[in-house]
């Protein structure tokens, strides 16, 4: 268990339950694995109330109800008001599609706390495109409803180089419906991303004129709607500290119950992730040794080991590092030390030199039967 001997496990905060990965979405830019299909057998209703349960007396305060899709889940409330009964702040994660009027208020006696609503576009053309369904409309009018239900309205939208020329209509319509939080959260290059990353990732130029524009929005909206916007890793010099550190705060529940510190990390290879079926909440945070991997700095190469900002960046992202090295204990590539920078370098080159040839190629949706191209 490497550093476990010379740190003291914290216990998890943050409980993230991915209760499904089936989403009617087929966004080229999902975070779930790209071999979703073949993690089958859903954890059902009991062992779910047993997970937030447990995690809620190992300290967890914030849980998310993520997918896929939380709400293809019949379930729903039930988890919701289990969550109330233990105390957690609740938050559901959705592309809104299918949650209906009375929905949301079956939800809300429930004790839900929070809604989070993604959009892919500004536009009805590029939402529905991006989204693979017909959703626009569908998400606008729930956007309304939540505000009518006593929810904050808060909407997510990824950005990335298919609709990052809209910032400015995005931020517009947002205002509109009324949002009183935005997060403008630019891809980050895992799973479906990192598959299509050639066609999502902006050039340095669009990304530096889409932030000016969300900075002088957050200037213009001051003390109506607050926006954060997620910088790229891509464009940071320095990896930002994953998960605020591998196994400290962050726990991640896959739909067929594997545990894990973020929810990304099954693409590593030779770490077996321990299970709730067969592991407590208690026995997977602290003795697992997947969960034990990464704590501390003992598995540190150079130049991580002797690294000042350690402490503050725990190394980066081990997932990023994989992805792009073949190594999980290499240096993140993002950080401009890492003799592996130029891994970034060169995709970020790529993406200026043949915007044309990117824009051409096929894009692979979160369906893979339904790979199609983005139409200028």
């Amino acid at each position: 268990m490497a550093g476990s001997e010379s740190i003291q496990i914290s216990k998890p905060r943050w409980l993230l339950a991915e209760l499904t990965y089936a989403c009617p979405l087929q966004c080229p830019y999902c975070s779930n694995p790209v071999d979703f299909a073949s993690h089958g057998n859903e954890l059902d209703t009991e062992d779910w109330l047993r997970v937030l349960s447990e995690a809620r007396s190992m300290g967890a305060v914030q849980l998310g109800f993520s997918g896929g899709e939380p709400l293809v889940r019949q379930d729903l409330s039930v988890l919701v008001r289990h969550a109330r009964e233990l105390g957690y702040y609740s938050n559901l994660i959705t592309s809104a599609y299918g949650l209906s009027e009375d929905r949301i208020v079956e939800l809300k006696e429930a004790g839900l706390d929070h809604i989070q609503v993604s959009i892919q576009a500004s536009s009805r053309d590029l939402n529905d495109h991006i989204a693979g369904t017909a959703s626009f409309d569908k998400k606008c009018e729930v956007a309304h409803q939540i505000k009518k239900h006593g929810y904050p309205m808060v909407l997510c939208v990824v950005i990335h180089k298919q609709n990052i020329h809209q910032m400015e209509s995005i931020l517009d319509m947002a205002a509109e419906l009324g949002a009183d939080y935005v997060e403008l959260a630019n891809t980050q290059y895992y799973g479906w991303a990192h598959l299509n990353r050639d066609n999502l990732l902006p050039t340095r130029e669009e990304f530096r004129k889409a932030e000016a524009i969300a900075q002088s929005y957050k200037e213009k909206m001051k003390g109506r709607m607050k926006i954060y916007y997620v910088v790229p890793d891509y464009y940071e010099d320095r990896p930002k500290a994953c998960m605020n550190g591998w196994g400290t705060t962050f726990l991640t529940i896959a739909p067929d119950g594997m545990a894990l510190p973020c929810h990304s990390a099954r693409i590593l290879p030779g770490l077996a992730f321990p299970n709730v079926r067969q592991m407590s909440i208690r026995e997977i945070w602290e003795e697992s040794n997947a969960f034990n991997k990464f704590r501390g700095d003992s598995w540190m190469k150079e130049p991580c080991r002797s690294c000042p900002e350690k402490s503050r960046d725990f190394g980066g992202c081990r997932c990023q590092a994989y992805l792009l090295t073949g190594e999980a204990t290499n240096a993140d590539p993002v950080c401009s030390l890492s003799p592996d920078h130029d891994k970034v370098l060169d995709a970020i080159n790529s993406a200026a030199s043949h915007p044309q040839q990117q824009k051409e190629q096929a894009v692979i949706f979160r369906n893979p039967e339904n790979s199609r191209r983005f139409s200028s």
